[in-house]
Parts: C-alpha cells; structure tokens; sequence
C-alpha cells in the first residue's frame, strides 16, 4: 500500500431493486427513493439512490481492495449527480497517503451525467494483511 497506487475500477449497475433495497435496508422511506410518479412530483426525472446505499457501496469498494480484516475509520463523502436506474457508476480510487498501517484513499463514483460520489477514505489495514483484492463484478 503505496501513495499513488490507483485502486481498480468498480461498476456497478443501477437498477431499481438496488435503489429501493437500499433505501429499505437503510430505513429511509422517503418517497423519492421508490415511487417514480412522486418522485415526478417532486421535480425528479425517476426515483435516485439515496447517500446511505452510496456510503455503504464506497465502504465495499474500499474493503474489497484492502481485504476483510480492513478497517474503516472515516468515510467522508459528497454527492452530485444522482444516481437513476439504467446508468451505471463505476467506482475509481486512488492512495493519496499513507501512515504506517493507515491509508487515505481518494474516490469517486461518476455515473453517466457527471460525479455522483467524491470523497475519501481512511482505511486501516493491519500488517501483514492481504492487500490489492478484486473489486471487479457488481452488486
């Protein structure tokens, strides 16, 4: 684990059953997350992922690099384009640097209307741990 090592790409399909079990599983029933005429209502072309589902798929983007014994200890994110059913978001990360066992790396999740996600991660990886796993397949 290196500054500057690039991290490989994820993509990831958005459907509406990702969508919406996110949503779900995160307890968020706001009605734009699941009801496309609402949604509409509500000034959106369709119903879009909320930030929780996107933290939790940064969180597996960075824990399916660095193996399973690594640690999350910040995940700080900012939205932009939503993410709607049909598009994909592909997943791209970078080490911007490194501490011992600890490592900032930068991502961002772009979709086909721009940047959905940027932020960074703060990941610990005990020594001695595998690092450089696939992250290559979908959700």
């Amino acid at each position: 684990m290196n500054a500057g090592d690039e991290l490989p790409p994820l993509e990831i399909p958005i459907t509406r059953t990702l969508i919406v079990a996110g949503a779900i599983a995160s307890r968020d029933y706001q009605d734009v997350h699941h009801d496309v005429e609402l949604a509409r209502q509500k000034g959106s072309p369709d119903i879009f992922m909320n930030i929780l589902t996107t933290n939790g798929l940064v969180g597996r983007y960075i824990t399916d690099h660095f193996g399973p014994t690594a640690l999350l200890r910040k995940v700080a994110i900012r939205l932009g384009a939503p993410n709607y059913p049909g598009d994909t978001m592909v997943l791209t990360g970078r080490v911007e640097e490194v501490d011992g066992d600890t490592a900032t790396v930068r991502v961002v999740g772009a979709n086909g209307i721009g940047k959905h996600v940027t932020g960074t991660v703060t990941v610990t990886v005990p020594t001695g741990a595998a690092v450089g796993g696939s992250a290559e397949g979908a959700v």
